[in-house]
């Protein structure tokens, strides 16, 4: 898992990486963006949850990514199955590349 997240890291623009649980406990974590580890797995959490349950009231479920921008990065958070996979970067990254990664990475988790 962790060789999955250090090769999701390798990709141009990508600051970090890490799975957690839909209970915001973090399962594997690879991030070098300064925050902790806990407190990002509790927010990621949070927010899928939030989004999840507006999407319910949409009629549009399920959750697949949430993406957010921001000045200084973005953070994408995907639902792959066995919990939620949090991607961050820099503010000028590719995102079609940066999703192509998430792809590939959240079918190599499943096979786990």
């Amino acid at each position: 898992m962790y060789q999955i997240l250090e090769e999701l890291n390798r990709t141009s623009g990508v600051t970090g990486s890490m799975l957690v649980g839909q209970d915001g406990i973090v399962i594997a974590a690879d991030l070098n963006t300064g925050a902790e580890d806990d407190t990002v797995g509790a927010l990621a959490a949070a927010i899928t949850s939030n989004v999840q349950k507006s999407l319910e009231r949409l009629r549009q479920t399920p959750l697949k990514q949430v993406t957010i921008e921001a000045e200084r990065g973005k953070i994408f958070l995907a639902d792959v199955g066995k919990g939620i996979l949090v991607v961050t970067t820099d503010s000028r990254v590719n995102i079609g590349l940066v999703r192509l990664e998430i792809k590939n990475a959240a079918s190599r988790l499943a096979l786990m």
